[in-house]
């Protein structure tokens, strides 16, 4: 199963809000990474207030872990 199937099966009631998350930035790089990851449960399916968020990615894109890092660092 795929990221992608997840987040199309998961239903909005259980995702996480974003606005919710909170991570110390004092913490290393890749705990920050690990503790927004832990939060957010699927980071290709939650919830931002109101509105539902699902994130696809090309094959030949950038990889989720590149979008992340540009996000948290």
């Amino acid at each position: 199963m795929t990221m992608q199937d997840i987040a199309n099966n998961q239903p909005d009631t259980a995702l996480v809000d974003i606005r919710d998350i909170s991570v110390d930035q004092s913490l290393p790089r890749e705990e920050r990474v690990a503790e927004f990851l832990r939060q957010i449960k699927n980071p290709c399916h939650f919830k931002c207030g109101k509105f539902t968020v699902r994130a696809q990615f090309a094959e030949n894109g950038v990889s989720l872990e590149d979008c992340l890092k540009q996000v948290l660092i």
